[in-house]
């Protein structure tokens, strides 16, 4: 353990094997997977807001949580249990509250296929989970010859109407956010970060003048978008040169909400029942630069033909540019969405479970995700709050968990970290 919050803490530098107030390891991991969490939920509430939806049932339960983690608050292990499983279930309301926001404001997302070249023409790249910037820089640049893309978690947005509307969207450029600082560098236009997640510049970098960030978000060196005025950005894309044409290595397919695949649910049932479709495999979550995430790849490309992938967040982008095939028509691989669009996911096997009359656990369906930061977390807690069990995770279990912790995990919820893609089939498929 590590804690520094209170004037006594040992050394005066940090209490490492017990609180001198005496709290343990194991009560000061739940404080801090209790916190993260709170950042995960916090994200999507934001972005929420942003949309004019708020939920006074999440707010009360982040004010109530994170004064629960004070010192000399509450040092009982079953209660900082029941609070880390509470957060999931508000997670899960906030991604709901979430996603109704985005139809309501964007429209019902349907399957995409996105364009990942160059257009002739000035360009905007913008990264981050934001649409009403993205929508905002599609409104104040059109008619100007001017290609707005995507990058990262906005991927997504190609598959809402009132988005893809605008025929200057004209692509996504780039993959996951631990590679922007070569992508940012190669990309010729201007560049928006609207949300998480952010590298800073470093003396190698040559593009900070033309990076700006909006809303949370902050680089030194960059330039700062207030009030959704995106007229610097806009200004600074027509005085780069123009991208000449170039075309994509592949074609992306996102857009795969639950709605839509529960309007083709009929079909998929058929082709489980005819045994055409023998397991569902929801691969996805937060990519980063830590070796070992080639196992995802990997187990992707290892899943039987049989076998359907579900995929969401950043961590997509290991694999979908793969071509999967199909069966009967249904792509192998369905791009859910953004992270928050795990939520889609849930639904989906929710709505499974009660076609097939047994409960998600029973389902054939293994979750395999990888994470990073709070929001993975969040998610995480989501599906232990929901009661799913034997959930691999990796490449590494969080710092944060102590071996007690994820000991009482596994003997619970059969959550277990990920071993190597043929070793986990081979226990999956039985």
């Amino acid at each position: 353990m590590f804690c520094y919050q209170c004037e006594q803490t040992a050394g005066g530098t940090g209490c490492t094997k017990i609180g001198v107030c005496g709290k343990n390891e194991d009560v000061a991991a739940l404080q801090d997977t209790l916190i993260f969490g709170l950042k995960g939920i916090a994200a999507y509430a934001h972005h929420a807001r942003e949309l004019g939806a708020r939920d006074e049932q999440v707010d009360k339960f982040m004010h109530d949580a994170l004064f629960s983690t004070l010192t000399n608050v509450n040092f009982n292990l079953s209660r900082h249990i029941d609070l880390v499983l509470k957060c999931g279930e508000m997670n899960l309301r906030v991604m709901e509250l979430l996603d109704k926001a985005h139809i309501d404001r964007f429209g019902q997302p349907t399957p995409a296929q996105v364009f990942t070249g160059l257009k002739k023409g000035h360009a905007i790249l913008v990264t981050g989970h934001d649409f009403l910037d993205l929508e905002e820089i599609l409104k104040q640049s059109e008619g100007k010859g001017i290609n707005v893309y995507t990058h990262g978690e906005m991927l997504p947005a190609h598959a809402y109407p009132e988005l893809k509307k605008y025929p200057h969207l004209a692509g996504n450029y780039g993959t996951a956010w631990q590679n922007q600082r070569q992508e940012f560098e190669q990309f010729p236009g201007a560049i928006v970060v609207t949300t998480n997640c952010v590298m800073p510049l470093t003396a190698n970098q040559t593009y900070g003048d033309r990076i700006f960030t909006r809303g949370v978000t902050g680089i030194e060196g960059s330039t700062h978008i207030e009030d959704r005025d995106f007229s610097a950005v806009i200004a600074k894309a027509l005085a780069i040169p123009a991208a000449e044409a170039k075309d994509g290595d592949y074609t992306l397919t996102t857009g795969f909400h639950h709605n839509f695949i529960l309007s083709i649910a009929d079909k998929i049932v058929d082709a489980v029942k005819a045994g055409k479709i023998k397991r569902f495999f929801l691969i996805g979550g937060c990519d980063g630069a830590k070796p070992g995430r080639n196992y995802y790849t990997e187990l992707a490309q290892k899943v039987p033909q049989d076998c359907v992938i579900l995929t969401l967040a950043c961590g997509k982008f290991r694999f979908n540019h793969l071509d999967f095939g199909d069966i009967d028509g249904i792509p192998r691989l369905l791009d859910i969405g953004q992270c928050n669009n795990a939520y889609s996911a849930i639904q989906v096997a929710v709505a499974l479970a009660k076609v097939f009359n047994c409960g998600v656990n029973d389902l054939p369906l293994t979750l395999v995700l990888s994470w990073y930061e709070q929001k993975a977390v969040a998610i995480l807690l989501t599906l232990l709050h929901l009661g799913v069990k034997n959930i691999r995770v990796g490449p590494t279990a969080p710092a944060f968990i102590t071996p007690g912790v994820f000991k009482v995990l596994n003997e619970t919820f059969g959550l277990q970290l990920i071993t190597t893609p043929d070793e986990d089939l081979k226990a999956i498929m039985g």
